[in-house]
């Protein structure tokens, strides 16, 4: 039963996907209030996210943040279920990119890279982000429990366009055979997720106490693999910005956690800009850091 049920709203998301945009967005506005008002999604971890986050912001402008979170959750979450069958003309018009020639530079010099994202504006659409780049697109992802219809379907759209998904437990053995192969590879990284409790990383990020997987520094130091901060911003109801900035070009050469408190130290400043493009419904903050682990100080990185 459960995997026909599963088959019928797969079907229902591929016959949505071939909705046009204006359509799609006013189902988003539907959604929005359904949601918001009926439902109430999440609204009690969002508040408290947006909440503990920013201290300084009276409930008027929490409210207001949680709000505009809420509309754009809607619009991604359908321009995601878009990319099932949205052409490359249609991307070409809502999808600009700014910094690709220099990964291009490094796959001229058989070099691979490592892409450190976040979950922030849409990034799904960066799976799109394949045709243009001669790198092998590597997407790092958590796979869906007890449900392997839905990840083939979200996996389909996910490589439509020549992309390889990656689960996350094979990312180091992935980055580091890539680095041997002929056509150079690109692994993006999700990096603001929540690790297990126990990792050593903890560190202050938006006014609290925080985990970070430690994955991507020792992938970054192991291949010597140039390290890309790679950042999405909104400009528009269905259009996008995609920024490729360099953040360390031989990461093997840098201290231990500065690439993970660079990056961190810039998403928090992106964030903290337009905050309502951040995923609040996650329960980013759900683990309290062990007795015995120390928190790791940020000062260092902000006087770089």
């Amino acid at each position: 039963m459960k995997k026909i049920v599963n088959q019928i709203l797969i079907s229902f998301l591929i016959a949505l996907s071939y909705l046009p945009f204006p359509v799609l967005f006013a189902l988003s506005d539907l959604m929005f209030f359904v949601l918001f008002h009926v439902v109430g999604y999440r609204k009690k971890v969002v508040y408290t996210n947006l909440r503990k986050s920013f201290p300084e912001k009276s409930e008027q402008e929490i409210d207001a943040i949680a709000r505009k979170f809420y509309h754009h959750l809607c619009d991604i979450g359908l321009e995601g279920i878009k990319l099932h069958s949205i052409s490359e003309k249609e991307l070409d018009k809502r999808i600009k990119l700014n910094g690709l020639e220099k990964t291009e530079d490094y796959f001229r010099q058989k070099k691979s890279i490592i892409l450190l994202g976040m979950h922030y504006a849409n990034w799904e659409w960066s799976a799109s982000l394949q045709r243009l780049s001669n790198h092998q697109l590597l997407m790092v992802y958590n796979p869906v429990r007890n449900n392997q219809e839905m990840e083939r379907f979200i996996l389909s759209m996910r490589e439509r366009f020549g992309a390889i998904s990656v689960p996350v437990h094979k990312s180091a053995r992935t980055a580091i055979e890539f680095d041997k192969t002929e056509r150079p590879g690109c692994i993006w990284l999700g990096a603001d997720q929540t690790p297990a409790p126990n990792t050593r990383f903890w560190t202050m990020f938006l006014n609290q106490e925080t985990p970070f997987f430690s994955g991507p520094e020792k992938i970054a130091a192991k291949t010597n693999q140039p390290v890309f901060l790679h950042y999405v911003r909104k400009v528009g109801r269905g259009k996008y910005e995609v920024n490729f900035i360099e953040l360390f070009p031989e990461p093997a050469k840098e201290k231990s956690d500065d690439i993970l408190l660079t990056y961190i130290e810039r998403m928090e400043a992106i964030i903290r800009e337009t905050p309502e493009h951040w995923l609040w419904s996650h329960r980013r903050w759900k683990h309290q850091r062990p007795e015995g682990t120390d928190l790791i100080e940020r000062l260092p990185v902000q006087q770089k």
